[in-house]
């Protein structure tokens, strides 16, 4: 069709790419004389009269959707019974092609690109669009560096067909949901999932299943896990890899409702990555600058600027520089205060702790007040008129993986003050309620921020510790950014 003049407008100067429904070309807008993409469908499905209703009323909607990371519908008609729809024209590389050239992305820039890609998601959610076909190879990066979805609602025309059509009906399976493998009902959260494993193939630079056929990978979603990104990408933060695990879940359920949830935890995430990393490069910097203060988790409620980072180095260089003239030895790793000088005790896992709300208090942050960065933690909600009468209580407990009898827990707090008590229990498993923890192995307590040995009564051994936090200041969240058990 090279050189063909469709609807005496757009001439077709070379082939794109083509799949198995639609070819996109390069054309020309002879009208407006600029540059324009064009999709054509392949006459065989052209053929079919309820196939192509659905195509034209699907382009009409598509049509209505404006969002700066949703390649745009310009135009769509028919040309000899073959409809096609005309889109912007975005000049670079799709993000499948940076993947290939340079293998994993940095975590700042790959969970940019996520959030950029589900931004446009959402706001094609909102018009009640699913994707249904979300991967690199429809995600264009343009000369700024942004990311643009586009292929909205092309296999949806074809969904009932089932994996006997899978090159067609699914593209590529490498990023099908179960649910959409499995030719079962599908919403928003399977869009949720195949943007879990865009995401994972940005930071590992493969996608997670492969076998010798589209309809085996298409099982492998359906019946494995996702592997832990972090065993592929140590670095990652665990507030990634969680974002990752919960969004790939193989239950609809078990995934983030909807694409808002997804987002806020890839914004924090990429706060955790940025902070990290000491700073943010490339897109990564837009998409931070973006996300609005009273949404920011890590670097507006830390309070925390590259000036006061760099001013921090700083003294920690010229303490050193000091330390070496003086002609004493190297700096240690930060330990407990001398009052805390018992045997550290290793925990294997953070959980929150909200049976009186909604069950969940920012299950996102836990693994943050146990990963060695002092600048980022768990907080609570934020309560505006503070706990008293909405609840006794919320906060998170430690799993020691075993018995033991530590005598002292080493917090690092912020916010506040708040109050609190400590618990724990020997029980096989966590209680579920306050009241299954028994009496408390503290008195109440007061967190004013910075840290703070608590002394534990342990004559009996308990596996489960529970950091419970009985009063806060309004509106103000208490935060805990480390927690140490020393034995004796």
């Amino acid at each position: 069709m090279i050189g063909t003049m469709l609807s005496g407008r757009y001439r077709l100067e070379s082939k794109l790419g083509s799949g198995g429904m639609s070819t996109v070309y390069l054309a020309v807008d002879e009208t407006l004389g600029r540059h324009v993409a064009i999709k054509v469908l392949h006459q065989e499905i052209s053929d079919q009269q309820d196939q192509l209703e659905r195509f034209r009323r699907e382009a009409r909607a598509v049509a209505q959707l404006s969002h700066p990371n949703l390649v745009a519908v310009i135009d769509a008609g028919e040309e000899g019974g073959r409809p096609y729809i005309v889109f912007e024209y975005v000049p670079g590389q799709t993000l499948k092609q940076m993947i290939a050239a340079h293998g994993r992305l940095p975590l700042d820039e790959a969970t940019a690109y996520a959030i950029e890609v589900g931004r446009g998601l959402q706001a094609a959610h909102a018009a009640r669009l699913i994707h249904r076909d979300v991967k690199p190879q429809n995600v264009l990066i343009d000369p700024e560096g942004r990311a643009k979805i586009t292929d909205f609602g092309i296999a949806l025309s074809l969904e009932s067909h089932g994996l006997t059509a899978t090159g067609r009906v699914l593209g590529t399976t490498d990023y099908v949901s179960p649910e959409q493998a499995m030719g079962r009902e599908i919403d928003p959260r399977s869009d949720v999932y195949s943007l879990g494993i865009l995401l994972y193939e940005m930071l590992t630079g493969e996608v997670p299943f492969k076998a010798e056929t589209q309809v085996g990978v298409a099982m492998k979603h359906v019946n494995e896990t996702v592997p832990n990104v972090q065993r592929r990408r140590p670095d990652a933060s665990a507030v990634l890899a969680a974002a990752v695990e919960r969004a790939t879940a193989k239950e609809p359920k078990d995934r983030y409702r909807d694409m808002g949830e997804l987002l806020a935890d890839l914004e924090h995430a990429l706060e955790v990555e940025v902070a990290r990393a000491g700073g943010a490069t490339g897109e990564a910097t837009s998409v931070l600058d973006s996300v609005p203060e009273r949404r920011r988790r890590v670097l507006t409620r830390r309070r925390i600027s590259w000036a006061g980072v760099l001013l921090l180095a700083a003294a920690a260089a010229a303490a050193i520089a000091i330390a070496a003239l003086r002609g004493e030895g190297g700096p240690s790793q930060e330990g407990p205060p001398e009052s805390a000088g018992g045997t550290p005790i290793e925990i294997q896992s953070v959980t929150d702790f909200d049976p009186e709300g909604d069950g969940e208090e920012h299950e996102e942050e836990t693994g943050l007040a146990t990963d060695g960065i002092p600048t980022t933690g768990w907080s609570t909600e934020d309560y505006t008129t503070g706990l008293e009468g909405l609840k006794d209580g919320v906060g998170l407990y430690v799993d020691a993986g075993g018995s033991v009898t530590p005598s002292q827990m080493v917090l690092r707090t912020g916010g506040g003050p708040w109050t609190f008590e400590v618990y724990g229990s020997d029980l096989e498993s966590p209680p579920t309620e306050i009241a299954g923890w028994g009496s408390p192995l503290t008195s109440e307590l007061t967190a004013e921020g910075g840290r703070q040995v608590v002394d534990l009564d342990t004559s009996e051994p308990n596996r489960w510790f529970l950091i419970w936090i009985t009063g806060v200041e309004d509106g103000t969240p208490a935060e805990i950014f480390d927690i140490r058990l020393l034995g004796q």
